[in-house]
């Protein structure tokens, strides 16, 4: 059975228990819409809580920006650390309070707590820009793995994505997604750690792949890391441990990821699903053991994964110096059948290998930082000259292009790579023109040549992750605009019936802007996603966080922490990822060297967290306290009723 029929197979198989499990458990009142009738037991809440968080960018793109960031992956162990500290503070700080006070949403908690329809309409806003930014990363995902393994355009791949979206989503609800999402984390577990077990056994000879990083690489005889570090290092790459050369950035990172994620509105719904306030803190106690199931293997999935590419890029590297044999040839690519996985990326579009110095091989490494501004700047004046007219005068042109190349060809004299310039070598650039993060855990055995149903199965994971996210995602903003806007403050009266129509209409328009918007994502999936954590770690979780354990903050406060923070946060991503992520609107260049006091997009979040905090705290001083009944209300959140005061003894 040829690969493309074993991969409908397997995809099918599990969509078409994803639609039965809707269909079974199809949504008849807006409880079982917004919150499955508050019925699910605990662990499978923790099972449905581990879906929805292990979205595209933790199955598909964490492992891919760890394999292949630029600073190695020591400084991409943030993602690792971040996302799951964030359920810490989730499970002690926010889940029990949130589940007692027995509402639907985040919004409608705001609203209560602060006493203000305003802080409840702003609160709506947040979460649709903070769910819309985080949704545009997992269409990315489904539309990459669609196209790879349905083997059409990943713009084609996005829209069938979409489509089966809107199919269980719509139909179930909160009800119909979480027993969804049980069969999806299933599917995806099993996915992620079963060619992680193979290519650690392959690579390590060891079973478990959290000890096979730390164990010895079998062809070498030398332990795994220090063997990546040495390959990566000789073809001119930061090794692989290497410590981060901006420790404030990754810190304000990784507390971005952290008080994101405890403020992300469509993990914090979860928990209005449980029977009981005790439910929801096992429920993040559950979560947090499924999520480890896939976050201790990442690390050894992205080390592996980049290990594999390079000694098959370098076929000498695998047990000596990849420099001491020649690159990977182009007719190998074109006709040897283990290296088919290299023709169907490219089919995609995201691998590109040209031969640029037509040598006949493909030629993988790091170029110095001359020779990459030399080429890219030729890249530019030919294009320039491409792009003139046929009748214009190219006299100029022509003379950019004779003066880039001169600057190249004198850069490539100069830039040495293994005790040799590249002009010696023979080399003009790197001739992996395009590496995409996004595909490092699909391709992943493909490389390590696994047998063909563990490939089917990792498609039909990845697909079970981005799914899962997306639909709560999407559950989430449709709740927002049906129950907090249009009940909330338009149509209260309106009927439940009604309600339930404006929630399912709310998600159809979700899921087309969604998936408009996925068809240009502002980056690959895991920094889309990290995007949405700032916004939600500066304007959700600070609300939240004061709504719960101050008496004090008002709603002046909140309101005003909420802006600040929205509006801080977005306008510093929106200068450097273009305005509204639109290509080509940015007011910045988004490169390490632009930003503030060395401050990413990705970590503005934490900033934007402060900022909300100071301006809540400093407006509530200076305006009425909450009433008192707003105080009790606090105090009952917090405190279990009939517990007493403290005795001393």
């Amino acid at each position: 059975m040829d690969q493309f029929t074993l991969n409908l197979i397997v995809v099918g198989i599990t969509f078409a228990i994803y639609i039965g499990i809707a269909i079974w458990a199809r949504a008849g009142s807006t409880a079982e819409f917004y919150a499955a009738g508050q019925g699910v037991h605990p662990v499978l809440n923790g099972m449905a809580t581990g879906a929805d968080w292990m979205s595209a960018a933790s199955f598909i793109s964490m492992a891919g920006i760890i394999a292949l960031a630029p600073a190695g992956g020591y400084e991409q162990s943030a993602y690792l650390m971040g996302w799951t500290g964030g359920y810490v503070l989730l499970a002690l700080l926010l889940a029990p309070y949130l589940r007692k006070f027995g509402k639907f949403t985040v919004p409608e908690f705001i609203g209560d707590r602060f006493y203000s329809g305003g802080a409840r309409l702003l609160a709506v806003i947040c979460l649709i820009v903070i769910s819309v930014t985080y949704v545009i990363g997992q269409m990315r995902g489904v539309g990459v793995t669609f196209g790879r393994f349905l083997e059409i355009s990943t713009d084609m791949g996005l829209y069938i994505g979409a489509a089966i979206v809107f199919v269980y989503a719509v139909l179930g609800g909160m009800k119909g997604i979480t027993y969804t999402q049980v069969a999806q984390y299933v599917v995806l577990i099993i996915a992620y750690t079963i060619p992680a077990i193979f290519i650690s056994l392959q690579l390590t000879g060891s079973f478990l792949p959290q000890f096979g990083l730390t164990g010895t690489h079998v062809a070498s005889g030398t332990e795994f890391l220090v063997k990546l570090d040495q390959v990566v290092t000789e073809l001119g790459f930061r090794a692989y441990t290497s410590e981060t050369a901006n420790m404030l950035n990754m810190i304000l990172f990784t507390m971005s990821l952290m008080i994101g994620t405890a403020g992300l509105p469509h993990v914090i719904i979860r928990f209005f699903t449980v029977p009981k306030v005790a439910d929801a803190r096992s429920s993040a106690g559950w979560a947090l053991v499924f999520i480890a199931l896939l976050y201790t293997v990442a690390p050894a999935v992205g080390s592996m994964a980049r290990l594999n590419l390079t000694t098959t890029m370098w076929p000498n590297a695998a047990t000596g110096n990849a420099l001491d044999g020649p690159a990977i040839t182009r007719e190998a690519i074109d006709s040897n059948p283990e290296l088919s996985w290299i023709r169907t990326w490219e089919k995609t579009g995201l691998l590109t290998m040209t031969d640029l110095n037509g040598d006949g091989q493909i030629q993988y490494f790091n170029e110095p930082a001359a020779t990459a501004a030399a080429n890219k700047a030729l890249a530019a004046a030919n294009a320039a000259l491409a792009a003139a007219p046929a009748d214009a005068d190219r006299t100029a042109l022509e003379a950019a292009v004779a003066d880039a190349t001169a600057k190249r060809d004198a850069a490539l004299a100069t830039d040495t790579l293994g005790g040799q310039t590249l002009a010696e070598r023979g080399w003009v650039g790197n001739e992996v023109t395009k590496l995409d993060n996004d595909m490092m855990v699909l391709a992943n055995p493909e490389i390590a040549a696994l047998p063909g149903w563990v490939i089917a199965l990792v498609a039909a994971g990845a697909l079970a992750a981005a799914l899962s996210t997306a639909a709560g995602l999407l559950l989430a903003i449709s709740s927002a605009i049906s129950h907090d806007l249009i009940k909330g403050s338009i149509n209260p009266n309106i009927s439940e019936k009604g309600e339930l129509l404006a929630a399912r209409i709310a998600m159809t328009f979700a899921i087309a802007i969604a998936t408009w918007l996925g068809l240009n994502p502002p980056g690959f999936a895991a920094q889309v996603v990290a995007l949405a954590f700032g916004l939600a770690a500066a304007t959700i979780f600070p609300v939240l966080m004061m709504g719960i354990f101050s008496k004090r903050v008002n709603k002046q406060g909140a309101i005003a922490g909420m802006l600040v923070g929205l509006i801080f946060t977005s306008v510093y991503i929106f200068a450097y990822k273009g305005w509204f992520f639109v290509p080509g609107t940015n007011m910045l260049p988004d490169t390490p060297d632009q930003y503030f006091f060395g401050i990413s997009p990705l970590s503005i979040g934490t900033v934007g967290a402060i900022l909300n905090f100071a301006s809540a705290y400093i407006v509530s001083s200076v305006t009425a306290p909450p009433p008192h009944h707003v105080q009790e209300l606090v105090e009952s959140i917090r405190v279990p009723r009939g517990a007493g005061t403290a005795v001393a003894h």
